[in-house]
């Protein structure tokens, strides 16, 4: 299980605090916000992984191909589960950002790049505590994320509270938690499972950690539910192997988790945001993002870009099959998206005006300066 002894001692923190009371000033082309956190999953995760002693492979993306179309980077891996910039990069450069800010874990050896926050996420990492662990070895699970954050502000003094007020706090996570409840239930059939049960624990989780970033002095906060789970091409795959699969050709239990947790999500949020002065939050709905790339997009969706089999569901490196064009595949590996697909995912998060994908405002809205009285 991954602690603040890998990577986060006290004194890294305090000088992280004084790193990012400077943060307003660093930048030469003011951002949107001061800042961006980011919590959560291998969605969003630039390298925390490196830095678990235990963790294995699958759970790390720190060699070749990824990186491969990484140029700020040298075209080398970073621990970016993609071939590219991840959604957190591309978020964060709608914001005004050159990139993700860096991973928590990193900060021990190397605090020079602190000025526009911190990334926190940890791919195969849950809501649950003890959600990827049986894969992994070891992750950087949400509950001490959120923990080392709010550690993190403690030691500010109140000297920072402006600077989290403003900034934004970007969250994905859940999927991994589907993966696993879902995977237990194909292999043990005969096994009975409550899935409401289940999913109202997942949201007990997530309203948790949203109390306690906004105790910590967040209020802008934007959210990606968990996608269509089934649809990765590994899901695809134990999709076909038990012969459940939907009208996608997707793993059908995984899909049905996900689309009875979104609805969960967004009444946990407008409930916070009644509840908690000053929350305001904008809630990415992949689950219908989703349905549109399977239903209209020209994506290559059956196959990862880096893979072998079937599915391209084996993990991704230097000996196995890689596409040539990468902007026409949707899946990177067998798990994530490429960089172009993400980039569709971070550009409707950010500006979305139809509606149908973020609710209730976008992220541009969410973070734009209240108008003057």
């Amino acid at each position: 299980m991954a602690s603040r002894s890998c990577g986060a001692s006290a004194s890294a923190l305090v000088v992280l605090c004084s790193v990012l009371v400077l943060a307003p000033h660093a930048a030469a082309k003011k951002p949107l916000v001061p800042a961006i956190f980011v919590f959560g999953d291998s969605l969003l995760d630039v390298g925390n992984n490196n830095h678990l002693a235990n963790c294995n492979i699958s759970c790390q993306a720190n060699y070749p191909r990824y990186g491969i179309d990484l140029p700020s980077h040298n075209n080398k891996p970073t621990g970016r589960f993609s071939n590219g910039y991840n959604l957190a990069d591309q978020l964060a450069q709608k914001l005004g950002f050159a990139e993700s800010p860096p991973p928590f874990l990193s900060l021990s050896k190397s605090n020079a790049s602190v000025f526009t926050g911190i990334n926190f996420a940890s791919g195969g990492s849950g809501l649950l505590p003890t959600t990827g662990i049986q894969a992994c070895g070891q992750v950087f699970p949400m509950s001490e994320q959120v923990g080392n954050f709010t550690s993190l502000v403690g030691r500010m003094y109140g000297i920072g509270d402006k600077l989290i007020s403003e900034s934004l706090i970007f969250i994905s996570a859940g999927s991994n938690d589907l993966f696993e409840y879902a995977e237990f239930a194909v292999a043990h059939p005969n096994t009975s499972r409550n899935d409401t049960e289940f999913l109202q624990g997942l949201i007990a989780s997530y309203t948790s950690y949203v109390k306690e970033l906004y105790a910590a002095g967040a209020m802008k906060f934007s959210v990606l539910s968990p996608s269509l789970v089934g649809c990765c091409p590994y899901q695809m795959k134990v999709g076909e192997d038990s012969r459940d699969l939907d009208q996608y050709g997707c793993f059908r239990l995984g899909n049905t988790l996900s689309k009875q947790l979104y609805p969960m999500i967004a009444s946990m949020l407008q409930e916070l945001s009644m509840e908690l002065p000053g929350m305001s939050y904008s809630l990415g709905d992949a689950i219908v993002m989703g349905e549109f790339v399977f239903s209209y997009s020209n994506f290559t969706l059956n196959h990862a870009c880096c893979g072998a089999g079937k599915f391209g569901e084996s993990l991704c490196n230097s000996t196995v099959p890689l596409c040539q064009d990468r902007s026409s595949y949707f899946f990177w590996d067998r798990f994530h998206p490429t960089d172009a697909a993400s980039a569709i995912t971070a550009n409707e998060l950010f500006s979305d005006a139809s509606g149908n994908f973020v609710h209730p405002i976008n992220v541009q809205q969410l973070v734009a300066p209240a108008p003057r009285p």
